[in-house]
């Protein structure tokens, strides 16, 4: 079955170009140019990923994904004409899994789509993932991308996954912010180290929500973030 994406756009001459190289590189894509048009397909029809205007003429991109994260973990790629620093660390702290700025190319957004894809799984079965380490209570479920934490799902996009399995992977280890990009961002150079502190920040919410008393992730000040050894 084909990917179905959901590219909510209000430029059509931009969306259309989106949607030719999606459906030529074989997915099955719907467009539609206002929040409240995406708001009710998403209701009505289930989608694997999607691609999200910043600057809709009804509202805001930002605010269509907070929404969409209350009740879905859908993989989305949000679509800018502002390259500053803070708008791409707000997009990722809500919830986003890519960032593309305008003019792009859509051969570079559909690559980008295909990584997230790839990536993504929303299936999970707790049973199947055995913990790295006795020790901690996680259970990390690679094929999946799947990690639970004292036993209950995390809702992680793929770069939380990413980050969340290299410290579990290596519990005390300390990484720098460089180091964390380089072993989860596919193009660390085009990234910004906020964006490590951003997904680091958003992890922990989702930590907290499950254990409040609990913070895994300790912050070593003018060196990196390490998983705590001893629980």
């Amino acid at each position: 079955m084909k990917p179905r994406i959901l590219v909510i756009e209000d430029e059509p001459s931009v969306a259309e170009n989106i949607l030719y190289a999606l459906e030529t590189d074989g997915f099955k894509a719907a467009w539609h140019a206002t929040a409240g048009a995406g708001r009710t397909a998403l209701r009505n029809d289930p989608f694997d990923l999607i691609v999200l205007d910043v600057g809709l003429p009804d509202g805001s991109g930002f605010e269509l994904c907070k929404e969409i994260r209350k009740t879905s973990t859908v993989p989305v790629v949000f679509l800018t004409a502002r390259a500053e620093e803070v708008d791409r660390v707000v997009g990722l702290e809500i919830g986003a899994d890519d960032y593309v700025v305008k003019p792009f190319s859509p051969r570079e957004l559909v690559a980008r789509v295909k990584a997230i894809l790839r990536r993504t799984d929303k299936a999970f079965v707790p049973e199947a993932a055995e913990p790295t380490d006795p020790r901690l209570p996680f259970r990390v479920d690679a094929e999946r991308f799947a990690i639970a934490f004292h036993g209950e799902p995390l809702k992680l996009t793929r770069y939380e996954f990413k980050i969340l399995e290299t410290f579990i992977r290596r519990p005390g280890r300390i990484f720098t912010r460089e180091a964390l990009m380089n072993q989860v961002w596919e193009e660390p150079d085009a990234s910004m180290e906020r964006t490590v502190d951003a997904h680091i920040k958003s992890l922990r919410a989702k930590l907290r929500a499950v254990r409040p008393e609990e913070d895994p992730i300790v912050t070593h000040r003018g060196l990196g973030y390490c998983l705590k050894e001893t629980w």
